[in-house]
């Protein structure tokens, strides 16, 4: 698949307008992000204008920790034209990517595919204002494990994703 994502002027639909000087996307910053894991594509870049990624440094560090080739891939759900959630792992980290379309949507995402232990899981989500906002976003952190079931919660053309990595003792 040969897509390029990472938009950083992003619109809901209702918003979305054609524009040769300002280009856009249409859906959420999250759904721009989600794309990284969601689409195997072994040589991914950055489409936004260079001023605009320094604009967004906290959404840029995130991607750029998102590899381009992966050693497991797993669907946790789907169904075509409406919603994806997979999970994909690199060594010994798991990255989740999941996007919707225009409807609002929460996934249940179950962790049971991580080994035992816990694991540190940094999330980029849909911000409370992205049903209105499609730049809204909000990053959080968390502590998951096997047993862990997650809601991913995303707002029309959003997206969801997240990095499952270790904790250094």
């Amino acid at each position: 698949m040969d897509y390029t994502p990472g938009a950083m002027s992003n619109r809901q639909k209702a918003n979305f307008g054609i524009s040769g000087k300002r280009p856009m996307s249409m859906g959420t910053r999250a759904h721009q992000v989600a794309m990284y894991v969601v689409y195997e594509a072994p040589l991914q870049m950055l489409c936004e204008s260079p001023s605009r990624y320094y604009q967004e440094q906290e959404t840029v560090d995130f991607i750029t920790q998102i590899p381009t080739i992966w050693d497991e891939t797993i669907v946790l759900h789907g169904a075509i034209g409406d919603y994806i959630g997979v999970a994909r792992r690199k060594g010994d980290k798991w990255y989740i990517g999941a996007m919707t379309d225009w409807t609002s949507r929460d996934l249940e995402l179950d962790l049971s595919f991580l080994k035992e232990g816990n694991y540190k899981m940094e999330v980029y989500r849909d911000g409370i204002n992205a049903n209105r906002y499609a730049e809204d976003y909000k990053i959080d952190a968390m502590e998951v494990n096997r047993e862990s079931k997650i809601i991913a919660k995303m707002a029309p053309g959003g997206g969801w994703s997240a990095i499952i990595t270790i904790p250094h003792l």
